[in-house]
């Protein structure tokens, strides 16, 4: 379900050519810990056993693509190179820097696998929110979003196989921090992230349009590890759930505003947005009401480690922390409610975002990725975003009635969230360790 492998392996079926299937394999990126990378690593153990099943090779390659492809390049005689696509200002430069080093005679494409309306079909402008980008990707969805067709057996073989991966060496060339542990809850792989996928289809997609802002239902598809890792692909998710449009349609049309409009809104951020991970990316309006603000007494000052360890005063915000840094995931709706409060918490916006963004890119499983920036991932409640500029600077948003340290910037407290879910629950079920 790869249409970046799909484009590659017709060009080869075209050229009469092998097909090659590479993963670089960075010692360190953003604030990934060895939680994050355990799980790439198991999943791409799977690829590796697919592409064997398909006759393509796969290499992984330890180091940064403009060290190390190039020369594979040279060495095995390639014809031409497909990549996929991620708006964020590191995996793009990444491809910038193999695209000067490759010798010229080598056409490179890049195919925008993960989203289902092509990043730059979708629109060629920042949208400003998603009603302004729904209309231009519900427009498109009749060509883009189709079935796939299959990566057959390859029927060229390559001069050469691929070297045997030695697993245990690429999890020691890592320069990553290991005290933040892999999680039980998610098993790495396609396999496994079908397996959640049909669950969610079977016995939560009923009541996702009820209660998937209720913290203690079962409700949420639980998805986005995979999606993040590319494990499953957003459109096989959105495939499966429509065929249940009939029976649940008020949970089917949320999901799919979630998965792909709200999901491909904030990859149009981060894409037009030079600044999707700080202050200066907020509309004017936010920045102005931000710097009203900013020397606002607040109620509670609080450090990045006692944020980390969950030991404010809010027993719901620590028990929503101590979520993600056991599980790797937090619930959509506390994702909100979480990151406002570090805004209310903190000296200024800036440090707000800079702890958030580190917090959320260090233990939850899909950080560092444009829904956690900005957007709403495909577990979130609609209809509101979950990132951090979208609860801290306002983005996608508009302004609220005034008041202290928030400004214009949507609000949240304590009181409403009691007013939606039995608050007690989620707090006794994760309480801190004694």
């Amino acid at each position: 379900d790869n249409w970046a492998f799909l484009y590659a392996q017709r060009l080869a079926l075209k050229q009469e050519l092998p097909l090659r299937v590479c993963f670089c394999l960075v010692p360190k990126f953003l604030d990934a810990t060895i939680r994050h990378y355990g799980f790439m690593l198991r999943g791409l153990q799977e690829v590796a056993e697919e592409c064997t099943e398909l006759s393509i090779p796969f290499h992984l390659l330890l180091g940064y693509a403009k060290d190390v492809l190039p020369a594979f390049v040279v060495e095995h005689g390639v014809g031409g190179l497909v990549t996929d696509f991620c708006p964020l200002r590191l995996p793009r430069q990444w491809v910038e820097d193999v695209r000067e080093r490759l010798p010229e005679d080598v056409p490179f494409a890049q195919v925008d696998a993960h989203n289902i309306v092509p990043c730059w079909v979708a629109s060629s402008k920042q949208e400003y929110s998603a009603r302004t980008i729904r209309g231009k990707i519900h427009a498109q969805l009749p060509e883009f979003l189709t079935e796939f067709p299959p990566v057959i057996r390859h029927p060229y073989p390559p001069s050469s196989p691929a070297e045997p991966i030695a697993w245990e060496a690429c999890y020691s060339s890592l320069q990553v921090d290991r005290t933040v542990k892999e999680v039980e809850w998610a098993t790495p792989g396609t396999a496994a992230g079908m397996a959640v996928l049909q669950s969610f289809v079977a016995e939560r997609l009923k009541s996702f349009g009820s209660h998937r802002n209720d913290p203690n239902k079962a409700a949420l598809s639980n998805l986005s590890p995979w999606f993040h890792f590319g494990q499953v692909s957003t459109q096989r998710a959105i495939l499966e759930v429509q065929k249940h449009r009939g029976k649940y349609k008020e949970s089917v049309d949320t999901f799919v505003e979630e998965a792909v409009v709200r999901r491909e809104l904030a990859e149009n951020f981060c894409y037009y947005n030079e600044n999707y991970d700080s202050v200066q990316g907020a509309y004017d309006w936010a920045q102005t009401t931000l710097k009203l603000h900013a020397k606002d007494k607040r109620p509670f000052l609080y450090e990045l480690q006692e944020l980390e360890q969950g030991s404010t005063h809010d027993p719901l915000w620590n028990a929503a922390q101590l979520q993600m840094v056991r599980e790797g995931k937090m619930h959509g709706f506390l994702r909100m409610y979480w990151a406002k409060k570090i805004l209310e918490w903190t000296r200024s916006p800036e440090e707000a975002l800079q702890f958030a963004i580190y917090l959320n890119d260090r233990y939850e499983l899909d950080g560092r990725d444009p829904n956690g920036y900005v957007g709403k991932l495909a577990d979130a409640p609609s209809p509101r975003p979950t990132g951090c500029l979208w609860s801290i600077c306002g983005i996608h948003d508009q302004g609220w009635a005034e008041r202290a340290v928030f400004g214009k910037i949507r609000y949240m407290n304590y009181a409403g969230c009691k007013r939606k879910f039995d608050v007690g629950q989620f707090e006794r079920r994760y309480a801190p360790s004694t």
